[in-house]
């Protein structure tokens, strides 16, 4: 919404004069739907929602939204919202409110005094202010993972509890703003105990035809795997998020007349306003399928003056249910109480079982670039998780409590899935914002990291603590602790659940090393330059010139190995070992790859031992942004959130022919020049049955006056006729199809946008006659797609020139020490037999679980010599946990309340995916803590704010012979034998308990 500069200085002048005298009600103990208006069986139920949408961050930073800080961006400051509503709601009890984003909610609450806070504590407990949602921020579904989303909603919901206690427990999801609805969302509100949720955006043929069909409301089968206990009624808002046309009361609405009652003023609207508002409810009335309908009366960072909202819907409630002889009745409602009366009717509702991507808002509007835009920042806040679950780990394995630095480091990622935050469709400056946050986290993290690592590794006359430094510049090979140190100690921390082996790589700036494991053993090393576009990129400023390669094997689940590094001094042969091989030298390979260049600058890539011989090719290619004007849809240009090529065909990138190729005993690598501004290397590491993609883009030219989307495409001779599969919120697979919708039939106009979905952890194609498979696993969320005959895209960058007109107003043209951006990751490719169907699913989750839980690996410059820095320090620590099975890994370890843990576990696999491993495990819980003394075990919901035996779920009919179990959530309880408690873990499953125990000396 753009306003006028005399608007909005009234706007700001109207909320700093707001002083509104509450009084405090009489407390009532009634929230939840006890507080619910009852409906009216033989009239059309109006459930009037005041809601108020508050973006933790997108055309303003999270501080500015909250404090009200450049108006002259967006008039909106959170902190007078909540005031404002809260005073509003305490001069008439009839009137509800919601609110949805922690984040903001804790932030203003940490600011009230007693009398205000107790006010908002009774208006909770009557369930006048209902708490929706309840995460920390309103999360993106397409490109988040689903380890960060139950992280942030058990947060968000920590948080409220612990404030307000039960009443505040969220019932229903309420996704308004995402562009797109995953699957695995649903599967999560479920197990989160949610009756229900309500979305707003879905593609624009999929409404009308469920408004046509009456289908907007529907049960949802969140997981095939889970059954029942992942089914989630889902109710499709009829107007987005906001009012009917013509009906929003707020300071920011310039187009909505006020319910003007003044029978001698010459405005007087009464009349005329209900006989519009009537005739815009019963016409969406028409589409549903009850005798209730919700009208969202809110929109983004509304309320802020709530006075003027309420007391226009105080008028039309009162006029609309006085009106002669009615067939309406108007009130305050909920989501939660729309859904409880929809309940009462006992209908029977249709199913769905896919999910809602790709989003488009018109023929040429797929909301799918936002799958890749701002991938470093993507990339920070998958790191970002990765260090946070270890640092939690760190905490717990060393007995520190929770602490306000891991408080803030849970609010740092929870703002981070912000459906403006890590989907990159934020202004520049905000996702500067984004990024100091998370790099304070870091700060932080790093600390309490060696702080644990010196409890865990000192032995008990260590004379002084070490430094354990993260080396924060490895995206870009650099780290000074090692290049500028001739000695160091290289530490390397397990976060998995399973005995870790991995290739450490550690920039360097010497020839040769001497590495010493644990056991004052040399080990093979290699050591590799670092490409020179790599030493190139803008900012970077490190005397690593090479990297020193080793291999880590067996380190304990949850443990850690050091080694010991020391510089050699330099012969004319160990200089020469860094050399390039030229000439004979065409190929790498070992014994599952061959790989080679040809002479068109493509990587041919040979599978030695798949049955059927798989083969496939990378080659780079880029998409040129479409520019218009926006005035039209056809003339709808490429942006953060819109994927729009200018043509319906990508632009080969033609290879430069410039490779080299190295070889050692530990890897085999290509590397490879594309142009100026596009390289990589390709790498196969000896004994490992996956390739390394490690890609380099940008900064992307833009002298040609074109924004350019650069993508990867992996060719193979698979034929999976049009069909291939995505992650879920990097969970379970969904089959997708080129040019197809399965709930409806689909009339497309952008053929390869229009075909471009998510891909948070991995894609794959695969042919069952030829049993043959081909799956690529990113290390972040990118866009993706199967085109063309067994071929997998991914996009990797965009740089583009012009605004989509979808309101963040700025071209995404990223730039970084005065150049354009500059992005590197990874893909790991790994292909075989489906013959072997087992081990290479279960190969494709450890790689999955290598990119999202990477090792950690901290450096320690040291004086000492090895004998020294060994007596002081322990240079391996054994396993405290039990041997988990390889489709079992603990999901989340972490300090929680009063000493207590709080314990996840996972089943990592689908139902029927493997014959093997897609089958029910039972886990004793005291062997799996075998390092700790058990005191107590409880089991939670998934989001820790309820005891599993307290869910109670509506139920829901679909359409079908199917009858809901007498209880739809629990699944089989904890089991006590002997000094053995028990747990079986299903497909797909995620089990969730709160552990008092204590560590053993």
């Amino acid at each position: 919404m753009r306003l006028s500069k005399d608007f909005q200085f009234l706007v700001v002048l109207v909320i700093f004069g707001i002083s509104i005298a509450a009084r405090l009600p009489e407390t009532k103990s009634t929230c939840g739907y006890e507080s619910c208006t009852k409906s009216d069986p033989d009239k059309l139920n109006i459930h009037l929602v005041a809601h108020t949408h508050d973006d933790v961050g997108w055309l303003k930073t999270v501080d500015q939204y909250y404090y009200g800080g450049r108006m002259n961006v967006q008039v909106a400051g959170v902190q007078y919202i909540i005031d404002s509503v809260v005073n509003a709601l305490a001069e008439d009890p009839e009137r509800k409110f919601i609110y949805v984003e922690t984040a903001f909610l804790w932030k203003w609450w940490q600011q009230q005094n007693e009398k205000k806070r107790q006010l908002m504590r009774d208006l909770i407990n009557e369930g006048r202010l209902e708490i929706i949602g309840g995460a920390w921020s309103m999360n993106d579904e397409a490109v988040t993972h689903y380890h960060s989303i139950v992280d942030q909603f058990t947060w968000g919901f920590r948080r409220l509890n612990d404030t307000f206690g039960s009443c505040a427990r969220p019932k229903i999801g309420w996704q308004i703003d995402p562009f797109g609805h995953s699957r695995e969302q649903a599967s999560i509100f479920a197990r989160l105990g949610f009756d229900g949720m309500l979305f707003g955006r879905l593609d624009y043929q999929d409404k009308s035809k469920r408004l046509h069909d009456k289908t907007g409301e529907f049960i949802w089968r969140g997981s095939p795997s889970l059954g029942e206990t992942a089914s989630l009624f889902t109710t499709m808002l009829y107007n987005n998020y906001g009012p009917p046309p013509g009906f929003c009361f707020d300071i920011l609405c310039q187009d909505s007349e006020p319910m003007i009652d003044d029978a001698n003023s010459p405005d007087y609207n009464i009349d005329t306003r209900v006989e519009e508002f009537l005739k815009q409810v019963e016409w969406q009335a028409k589409h549903y399928r009850s005798n209730n309908v919700i009208l969202t009366m809110g929109g983004d960072f509304t309320y802020q003056y709530a006075e003027m909202y309420f007391k226009n819907m105080d008028k039309l409630i009162r006029y609309v249910n006085e009106r002669n002889g009615t067939n309406f009745k108007a009130f305050y409602s909920t989501p939660s109480c729309y859904l409880k009366s929809l309940n009462e009717h006992n209908l029977t509702w249709p199913v769905k079982t896919d999910d809602f991507f790709p989003y488009a808002s018109d023929p040429h509007a797929f909301w799918t670039g936002y799958f890749s835009s701002r991938p470093t920042i993507k990339y920070f806040e998958r790191v970002g998780n990765n260090f946070l679950q270890i640092v939690k780990q760190l905490s717990v394995l060393t007995n520190q409590a929770d602490n306000y630095e891991l408080e803030l480091f849970r609010e740092a990622m929870g703002v981070m899935q912000h459906h403006d935050a890590v989907t990159g469709t934020e202004k520049q400056h905000v996702a500067d914002d984004y990024a100091r946050l998370l790099f304070k986290s870091f700060s932080r993290g790093e600390r309490s990291v060696s702080k644990a690592l010196n409890k865990l590794a000192s032995k008990k006359d260590t004379p002084k603590s070490a430094d354990f430094n993260t080396c924060l510049q490895l995206n870009v090979s650099s780290c000074d602790y090692s290049s500028e140190n001739k000695k160091f100690v290289v530490t390397v921390y397990n976060p998995t659940s399973q005995p870790l082996s991995t290739y450490v790589r550690v920039p360097v700036s010497g020839l040769t090393y001497t590495v010493k494991d644990f056991g004052g053993r040399e080990i093979v090393t290699q050591v590799v330059p670092i490409p020179d576009p790599v030493q190139k990129i803008p900012g970077r400023s490190s005397k690593a010139t090479k990297e020193l390669i080793f291999q880590a094997i067996s380190i304990a689940p949850l443990g850690y190995q050091s080694f010991y590094v020391s510089q050699n001094s330099n012969t004319i042969d160990e200089m020469q070992g860094d050399q390039p091989l030229r000439g004979f030298v065409q190929t790498i390979g070992g014994e599952y790859y061959k790989i080679s260049v040809d002479q068109q600058g493509k990587v041919k890539i040979q599978t030695t031992k798949s049955e059927g011989g798989l083969d496939f090719e990378q080659s780079f290619h880029y998409y040129e942004g479409a520019e218009g004007n926006n005035r039209e849809f056809k003339n709808r240009s490429s942006g953060a959130y819109i994927f729009r090529p200018k043509t319906n065909f990508s632009k080969e990138l033609p290879a430069s022919g410039k490779f080299v190729i190295f070889k050692g005993p530990l890897v085999e690598e290509i590397h490879q020049t594309i142009n100026e501004w596009v390289s990589q290397v390709i790498r196969i590491y000896n004994g490992q049955n996956y390739v390394e993609f490690d890609w380099l883009v940008g900064p992307i030219p833009i002298q040609d006056k074109i924004g350019k989307e650069i993508v990867t495409k992996y060719s193979s001779n698979i034929k999976n006729n049009g069909e291939f599969y995505t992650d879920s919120n990097g969970r379970e697979m969904l089959k997708r199809k080129l040019n197809y919708r399965p709930t409806w039939d689909l009339t497309l106009s952008e053929t390869i946008s229009g075909n471009y979905y998510p891909v948070t952890a991995k894609i794959s194609i695969e042919n069952q006659s030829d049993k043959l498979r081909l799956s690529a696993l990113t290390d972040r969320a990118q866009g993706g797609s199967s085109l063309k005959e067994g071929e997998l895209e991914l996009m990797l960058h965009r740089r583009l020139l012009s605004d989509d007109a979808f309101g963040v107003g700025e071209a995404l043209n990223e730039s970084a020490y005065g150049e354009g951006l500059v992005a590197r990751g990874q893909h790991y490719l790994i292909g075989g037999s489906l013959t072997n169907l087992d081990e290479l699913i279960l190969q494709e989750k450890e790689l999955a679980t290598q990119l999202a839980l990477r090792p950690w690996i901290t450096v320690t410059p040291v004086s000492d010599s090895f004998n020294e820095w060994s007596e002081y320090y322990k240079m391996r620590s054994d396993s405290m946990f039990g041997k988990l099975p390889k489709n079992i890994r603990i999901m989340t370890l972490e300090p929680w309340k009063e000493g207590e843990v709080l314990l996840r576990l996972e089943h990592l696999f689908e139902t029927n995916e493997s014959p093997k491993y897609s089958v029910p495990v039972d886990i004793d819980l005291k062997e799996l803590l075998a390092g700790f003394n058990v005191q107590s075990v409880q089991e939670t919901s998934l989001g820790v704010n309820q005891w599993i035996n307290d869910v109670r779920r509506l139920k829901w009919y679909p359409e079908t012979n199917e009858v809901p179990p007498l209880d739809n959530y629990v699944t089989e309880s904890l089991k006590v034998a002997g000094d053995s408690i028990i747990v079986r873990i299903k497909p797909m499953e995620i089990r969730t308990f709160v552990v008092k125990l204590s560590h053993r000396t």
